[in-house]
Order: structure tokens, then C-alpha cells, then sequence
């Protein structure tokens, strides 16, 4: 497992340098001098625009662009509006949103209702119900995680404990013994086997997504805040579901003298909405941030290219060398990630229980 693992890390780092090979290509070929080389053309390379094109969300998987020719995949667009009723068709109908396509157009990645002069029309109201690419890629971590998880369960369902495990079963059972033994047992104490379900699924979900989303040309779904709130929502109800009187009672009546109560009360009522916030901004800030920084490194070829193309290429190996750092602390950031929203999500329901745990300790 150790050298496919190696292995694995260097194709991702081989395709990823060919990848960026390919977009400086692409820069230095617009810098090319027209009209018979005097002048260059104004450049319209804006960093900005293409780092926030790569960490939101889109309509197509776009890979590399080489001249006029875009490597994509577009995927299905989804639409519907009170006035115009039902449509379905390719993203590729709208030519990498230059055009107008039954009544519709994409503007900024986000697909309006337009008039017959091609203007966006605001008496249209449209709801896009697309499958974009980080809705794909979830569906695709959703795959993978019951794929593999489904094999491995067999496995111990066919051979019982007692076979020592093979294939991804060896890799995945320490995994899953390391979550049990450092998240669920010091957190949850004797309540730790009711939860391993919901921290297993929650760790390898977000791990899988982390790890597809530092693929070239794949969606960052963990660097989207709507995929972190949804799993901040869902842990906010798991820690409500398991409450009891002792943390109603800590939070409405702490053991305090009266006068700090009026104080107090509202900071631990605010508590129980921070804690969930904490986790959707943690997960969301981090794996955001690596992808910024790795990009920014990829846009510094560009920079210089559009300089000069002598310290384009010059700086490109530079480049190139600190987005391979970065790359391979992303992929361990990817880990602690998963892991940092299990625990404190462990820790959180575990606080919740703080009550029982003591009553159990007594008795």
C-alpha cells in the first residue's frame, strides 16, 4: 500500500505539471506580438477572476484551454421558470458562455433568462436545479465512499475478525480503529459505539471530497460554504438529538452567583450556535485557502509571462517547485481536515453529554 500510495501521489503531481505546462503554454502564445510584432496587445489575464473561477462552483469540469480549443466536460443544465416552464439541455449549447440558447445565457457562470436582443430579462424568474460540477463530484464521493466501505463490511461479514485483512480493507481498518480509539472512545466514553456511524461517514465523505478536489480540473466541493453548512447543520442536530437536562440546565441555570447569570445565560445560549459555526468556517477556510495558494503560485507564470517571456519561463520552474510543495501539504491538510471536523464534532456531542457521563462515572 506504501508504494501504491507513492505511486498514486506521483502520477497526481506528473499530471499536474503537465497541467501547468499546458497553461503557460497558453500565456506565452497570447503574449505573441500582432501586426507584424511591434506591439503586443493588452493582455486579458485577471488573476483574480481565474482563482475565483477555480474555487466556485461551474457548470462544466474544465481542464486546460490550448488556443481556441477548451478541454472540458459540460454537464446537464437544469432549468426552470414559472413563465418559460421546463428546460433541460448541454452547457456545451451555450460555446463557454458566449452564447444564447433557448431563451437563456451564462453570465459569470450563472445562467440567466435573457429577452430577444440577447439582454438579461429580470421579469423571468429562473430556478437552475443544474447538476454542476461539485454536485457531480459529491455524487461521486457518495459512490466511492459506498463502494468501498460496502466491499470492506463484507469482507468482515464473509471472514469475520478473525482473517487478517487484505486490499483496502488493511488500509481502511486502521483508519477506522484510529477514529474509534482517539475520536469516538475519549470523547463519548461508553456512548461511542451509538455514534461511529455518523464519524466514520463524516470523516471519510469529507476525506474523499478533499482529496478528489486537489485532482487538476476537479471541483473543491470543501472549499464551498454551502457543502460546509449542510454538514455543520446535520452535526448541529446530532448534538441537539443528544442532549440532556444536565446541559439545558448548565446553559439556563449555570452555577453561578444571580448576578452573573444575566450575563452568562446568553453567552452559553449563543454557544450552541457557535459550536456548529466553528465547524462550517474551520473546514470551509481551510480548504479554500490551500487552493488559493496554489493557484496563486500557478498565476505567478502568467504574471511574468505577461512581463516578459523570458522571466515567464524562467520563473516557471520556481513556480512549479512551490506549487509541488504546496500540493503535498495540501494532501496532508486534507487529512487533518476530516479529521479536525470528527473530533470537535465528537467533542461537541460529547459536551452535550457531559451530564450522563458523570451519572454513568458515579454509578
Amino acid at each position: 500500500m506504501g508504494m501504491a500510495s507513492k505511486s498514486i501521489k506521483t502520477l497526481l503531481v506528473a499530471v499536474f505539471s503537465i497541467f501547468l505546462l499546458l497553461f503557460s503554454a497558453n500565456s506565452f502564445a497570447s503574449d505573441a506580438p500582432a501586426g507584424g510584432g511591434e506591439k503586443h496587445e493588452a493582455s486579458s489575464f485577471d488573476p483574480a477572476k481565474l482563482i475565483m473561477e477555480h474555487i466556485m462552483d461551474a457548470h462544466e469540469f474544465h481542464f486546460a484551454t490550448i488556443g481556441e480549443k477548451h478541454i472540458s466536460i459540460p454537464l446537464p443544465v437544469i432549468l426552470y421558470s414559472p413563465e418559460r416552464g421546463l428546460t433541460m439541455f448541454n452547457y456545451s449549447k451555450f460555446n463557454h458562455g458566449h452564447d444564447v440558447y433557448q431563451g437563456y445565457k451564462s453570465e459569470e457562470g450563472h445562467i440567466v433568462a435573457v429577452n430577444e436582443a440577447g439582454e438579461h430579462d429580470t421579469t423571468v424568474t429562473v430556478y437552475d436545479m443544474s447538476l454542476t460540477r461539485n454536485v457531480v463530484q459529491m455524487f461521486i464521493a457518495l459512490t466511492l465512499l459506498c463502494v468501498l466501505m460496502i466491499g470492506v463490511a463484507n469482507k468482515y461479514k464473509k471472514n469475520g475478525a478473525k482473517v487478517a485483512p487484505s486490499g483496502f480493507q488493511n488500509a481502511v481498518e486502521p483508519v477506522i480503529t484510529f477514529v474509534r480509539d482517539e475520536v469516538g472512545k475519549p470523547n463519548l466514553g461508553h456512548a461511542y459505539e451509538k455514534f461511529m456511524p455518523y464519524l466514520l461517514t463524516v470523516f471519510f465523505f469529507i476525506l474523499i471530497n478533499n482529496l478528489m478536489g486537489l485532482i487538476p480540473g476537479s471541483a473543491n466541493v470543501t472549499g464551498n460554504i454551502a457543502f460546509t453548512i449542510v454538514l455543520g447543520v446535520i452535526s448541529f442536530f446530532v448534538i441537539l438529538f443528544s442532549t440532556n437536562r444536565h446541559f439545558w440546565a448548565h446553559i439556563f441555570n449555570p452555577p453561578v452567583p444571580g448576578f452573573v447569570k444575566p450575563i452568562l445565560v446568553p453567552v452559553e445560549f449563543l454557544g450552541i450556535f457557535t459550536k456548529p459555526f466553528a465547524l462550517i468556517v474551520r473546514l470551509f477556510a481551510n480548504m479554500v485557502a490551500g487552493h488559493i495558494v496554489i493557484t496563486c503560485f500557478v498565476m505567478l507564470i502568467f504574471i511574468f509571462g505577461a512581463m516578459s517571456k523570458v522571466a515567464g519561463w524562467g520563473f516557471a520552474p520556481v513556480s512549479m517547485a512551490f506549487t509541488i510543495f504546496i500540493y503535498f501539504i495540501e494532501i496532508l491538510v486534507a487529512f487533518i481536515q476530516a479529521f479536525i471536523f470528527t473530533n470537535l464534532t465528537a467533542v461537541f456531542i460529547g459536551q452535550s453529554m457531559e451530564g450522563a457521563h458523570h451519572d454513568e462515572a458515579h454509578h
